[in-house]
């Protein structure tokens, strides 16, 4: 079993920054280096939607296009953790962001192909 927990939500003015954080740990957590990550966030009354991902090796990353060049998402092995750093925010980024394992390594955008979730984060942009 892989445990996902999210955190660095919280509420921020159009403009302004945030960094999220999602630790991974769990019976499996060892094996974080072998596995792809994923962003996805959920407006109320709207489907989830892919934000950003990134591959086992870091050495490919993708994003939504209402993100790129605003978001950006990393991982550190030694500390079983991925960030999505968010700059520039705005009000339609208000939503609740979960972070997700997929398995498999690569890097892939529906949610269905990602195995393992967590809680999710608020993150509420004021304009």
């Amino acid at each position: 079993q892989v445990q996902l927990v999210e955190s660095g939500g919280g509420l921020v003015q159009a403009g302004g920054s945030l960094r999220l954080s999602c630790a991974v740990s769990g019976r499996t957590f060892s094996r974080f280096s072998s596995y792809a990550m994923g962003w996805f966030r959920q407006a109320a009354g709207k489907e989830r939607e892919f934000v950003a991902a990134i591959n086992r090796s870091a050495s490919r990353t993708s994003y939504a296009d209402s993100v790129k060049g605003r978001f950006t998402i990393s991982r550190d092995i030694a500390k079983n953790t991925v960030y999505l750093q968010m700059n520039s925010l705005k009000p339609e980024d208000t939503a609740v962001y979960y972070c997700a394992v997929h398995t498999g390594g690569t890097v892939v955008t529906g949610p269905k192909e990602y195995n393992y979730w967590g809680q999710g984060t608020q993150v509420t942009v004021s304009s």
